[in-house]
């Protein structure tokens, strides 16, 4: 098996990779790790570090042992919003012969909290992975919404579940309400009959706000994936992810050993020892890969202002990605985080 040592990827640009999700490219042997770049390089005495971001792309071709950079995603600003905008925590994944992105968007790069107070997520669908078409904001509800992921659970329906800054940073979730289909029109135009399914007509259909899932503690970045005859959803409670597992995916409760906890004591590897933050699960039969993110140098004081100290602050402000292993035992889901080789992909191994 290949050995993969921490970290797993470090972004080349701006050394801020955060907030990753992992995809097959179809028809090839690479997976595809898009991410929130986020500016760590910036010293500046406000949050525009961690506005103003694009999605940057990494690619494996050795079943994830190792990753290069490609880049990053193009064409995901509406045509009046030119210049430099927020893009946070995609969710690609690969769904009804299709790719899929939803993406958080927020207007601006700015350098406070307070000058950004609305938030969207927004839909994108692509063939390949390299070009995006827009299909349509995600529209649920609240002004301040962030931090998309994507499932289908027991009951045959698309979801998605987000964070909600409005309501505390709970989550919540969206079910895509069941599509009119369309018969072929005769003048040969191609009509959409399912969620986000490429065609010249927007998907037909809406996301329905279903309300909260998780409540407090306060937390971010869900992730929700089948392993072991369960549902769970991991999410960041900026002290390692939380463990809540679903018989259904619908009913969620929280995990009772080590408090619902993983990845929330240091691991062994370089960039390693802090907890892990903001998670993507790949489901591998019996098993899982989670890959995640941490602030190698910071210990959750208040961040040094750019400006004073610029080597302090590009200290604590970069981040590195990681990867660990995931397996069920009865009911309770384990994490593995210190591993020779923690990563070795197979399509094959994909839940279709």
């Amino acid at each position: 098996m290949p050995s993969a040592a921490p970290p797993l990827f470090r972004c080349p640009v701006f050394d801020g990779a955060a907030d990753p999700t992992v995809v097959h490219r179809r028809g090839t042997g690479e997976w595809w790790m898009f991410y929130t770049a986020r500016r760590a390089t910036l010293t500046t005495d406000g949050v525009d570090w961690i506005t103003g971001t694009r999605i940057g792309i990494a690619v494996s071709s050795d079943a994830g042992a190792s990753w290069q950079y490609r880049g990053v995603v193009e064409g995901l600003d509406p045509e009046d919003s030119a210049g430099l905008n927020t893009h946070w925590a995609p969710e690609v994944v690969w769904h009804d012969c299709t790719y899929h992105m939803f993406l958080t968007w927020g207007a601006g790069a700015p350098r406070t909290w307070a000058e950004q107070t609305r938030r969207r997520l927004v839909h994108f669908t692509s063939p390949g992975l390299e070009q995006w078409e827009f299909r349509g904001r995600v529209d649920v509800g609240s002004e301040n919404v962030i931090d998309a992921a994507f499932a289908v659970v027991a009951d045959g329906r698309p979801r998605l579940w987000f964070k909600d800054e409005v309501d505390g940073s709970t989550t919540w979730s969206a079910v895509w309400e069941q599509p009119v289909t369309r018969k072929e029109p005769s003048d040969g135009a191609s009509g959409s009959t399912a969620v986000g399914r490429p065609g010249r007509r927007e998907p037909v259909g809406r996301w329905r706000a279903e309300g909260q899932v998780i409540g407090l503690p306060a937390h971010e970045g869900p992730n929700v994936f089948r392993l072991g005859g369960w549902y769970w959803m991991v999410v960041d409670e900026w002290r390692g992810q939380a463990v809540h597992r679903s018989a259904d995916g619908l009913a969620w409760a929280r995990q009772e050993a080590n408090n619902g906890l993983i990845l929330d004591t240091p691991g062994a590897g370089a960039d390693d020892a802090t907890y892990g933050r903001h998670a993507d699960v790949v489901t591998q039969d019996d098993h899982a890969h989670i890959f995640y993110f941490t602030h190698p140098e910071w210990q959750d004081t208040e961040m040094a202002n750019g400006l004073a100290d610029p080597a302090r602050a590009v200290r604590e402000q970069r981040t590195s990605i990681h990867a660990a292993r995931l397996h069920v035992e009865g009911d309770v889901l384990v994490c593995l985080r210190d591993l020779d080789a923690p990563v070795h992909l197979d399509p094959a191994l994909l839940e279709s």
